[in-house]
């Protein structure tokens, strides 16, 4: 007898759906599967086997079993087939009701006991399945909440082999798992670094703010312990507040790795990743035998925190120049080409100096003018060109430090952030390529809506003029500007504008002595 299960495998942070089918004919006792499986789905059949003997069901002794997972072209990993792989065989037999799979989704992989355990990228095969139009996905119950976040489809939480050969024998199925997206969001997404955590440095402060609004990269130059982690820390809670899709987004990326927390069914707050400066070019973007997604990848929608810039390997900080452009990262092997989303806002942090002390008025720096510049040649300047703010992050003095928190809190600046983006979001609505920030805008968007006066011409000549702009730099400055305009809400970019912009670019050309400007 021949059974059909659908089933779904992951291709990098989406799910496919797989035709999951098993005949069962007389002859020596075997049980293959066929479909391009890894050694994870080809050590299913043990697995299998003894699940169903351990669940009080009969495993046929005198059966040649054939399970072919389909699309064959489509590689499939992980032990996410044990579940449909086990109902494929029960049905082939008549022990489950085959009519009552239709509609349905299976997965989950399954211990000897035939207990059901977690799977990678549960909401990833919802949502394919509610893209699919099946009515309903049976998984495992730690995986429920995850996949419930999906509108439309019915989740079934699943406890054991047992629970499910019993529904689909003719029982009554699971009560369906339900959540509420929104009421999550609202509850979950609290941030644990607060601006006024951060004591002085009003002026990077408003950098940031600045960052925040417009979507833009930003690079803080400063000595040891001036507050720069501290400040990047902060930087996700200013950030526009998270929405339902982007939580969506963000969610499915991490748990499609792995990396969604026990017990969490949601990412509720934009994220922060922060690697250590000996990550690996495909550790930064993504890669491996089987792609995986980087460390841009994960903090999708979020902040991605390069701590000590200039000490990461050059061909790490090289590849990552792509995705900061494009917002995506494609990786091609043989037998396919897998794309990442990385829409993330890069931060990065670096001394001024190999000592770390030039310019602290408190501490003399020993470096020559040409380590100066050695060290700051290890960033190059296609790099430089796409972190649209430099901001230098000065030594605070003991007053600063023993005075009480003040300033506004992160919510209060939020609140600017996120008029900004309307503003913002308003005026880009329609054009092409899809910009959802001024860090996106493309030459056409920057022509439409970064027009200057003469007074703001004449101010942009001398910028460019005096610290030698690419047309790269000349664009994003623009940018900023007009960002530095949303927040004050205006709609024409004014000098002041402009001349805010301008100080956010002290980094693109050294003086001669080998000081930053």
């Amino acid at each position: 007898m021949l059974s059909l299960t659908i089933s779904a495998a992951l291709t990098g942070v989406d799910a496919c759906l797989v035709q999951v089918e098993v005949d069962a004919a007389r002859g020596l006792p075997c049980f293959n599967i066929v479909g391009l499986p890894d050694a994870a789905v080809r050590e299913s059949r043990d697995r299998v086997k003894t699940a169903v003997l351990n669940s009080g069901l009969d495993f046929p002794a005198n059966r040649r079993l054939t399970a072919n997972l389909a699309p064959a072209h489509l590689r499939k990993e992980g032990a996410s087939f044990d579940l449909p792989l086990a109902l494929g065989v029960l049905a082939a037999l008549g022990t489950v009701d085959v009519a009552r799979m239709e509609n349905s989704l299976f997965i989950g992989e399954l211990s000897l006991d035939g207990s059901l355990r977690p799977v990678r990228g549960a909401l990833s095969v919802a949502l394919e399945a509610h893209r699919a139009g099946l009515r309903r996905l049976a998984l495992p119950r730690a995986n429920a909440a995850e996949a419930a976040m999906v509108e439309g489809l019915e989740v079934l939480p699943l406890d054991n082999l047992r629970q499910a050969v019993d529904w689909l024998g003719g029982g009554s199925p699971p009560e369906p798992e339900r959540a509420d997206l929104r009421s999550l969001l609202r509850v979950q997404g609290r941030y644990d670094v607060d601006m006024r955590d951060v004591k002085g440095q009003a002026h990077v402060k408003r950098a940031l703010e600045v960052a925040a609004a417009g979507g833009h990269n930003l690079l803080m130059i400063g000595p040891p312990g001036s507050g720069k982690t501290l400040l990047a820390r902060a930087l996700p809670g200013i950030l526009p507040d998270m929405q339902c899709g982007e939580a969506l987004e963000v969610t499915k990326v991490h748990s499609s790795t792995g990396l969604l927390p026990a017990g969490r069914s949601l990412v509720a707050t934009r994220p922060f990743r922060a690697p250590h400066h000996t990550v690996s070019a495909a550790g930064l973007v993504g890669g491996g035998a089987v792609p995986r997604p980087g460390e841009v990848s994960l903090a999708h929608l979020g902040v991605l925190f390069l701590d000590e810039l200039p000490e990461f390997g050059r061909n790490a900080l090289e590849v990552l120049r792509q995705p900061l452009e494009d917002g995506s990262v494609t990786i091609s092997r043989a037998r396919a080409s897998y794309s990442f989303p990385a829409r993330a806002m890069v931060a990065a942090a670096m001394n001024p100096c190999d000592c770390g002390y030039l310019g602290d008025p408190r501490k003399s720096c020993v470096c020559t003018p040409p380590q100066v510049l050695k060290y700051l040649a290890r960033l190059s300047g296609p790099l430089l060109d796409r972190l649209d703010i430099h901001v230098n992050v000065p030594a605070l003095d003991f007053d600063q430090l023993s005075a009480p928190p003040a300033g506004e809190d992160s919510a209060s600046v939020r609140v600017r952030v996120n008029a900004a983006r309307a503003r913002q979001t308003r005026r880009l609505r329609g054009s092409s390529g899809g910009p959802h920030c001024n860090a996106q805008m493309g030459p056409s968007q920057i022509r439409e809506h970064c027009a200057l006066d003469r007074d703001g011409l004449a101010l942009l000549k001398a910028a460019v003029d005096r610290l030698g702009l690419s047309a790269r730099g000349f664009d994003r400055l623009l940018k900023v500007a007009r960002t530095v305009a949303d927040l004050d809400g205006q709609e024409s970019i004014l000098v002041r504008h402009l001349a805010e912009a301008i100080q956010y670019r002290g980094l693109d050309r050294e003086a001669p002595n080998g000081r930053m400007r």
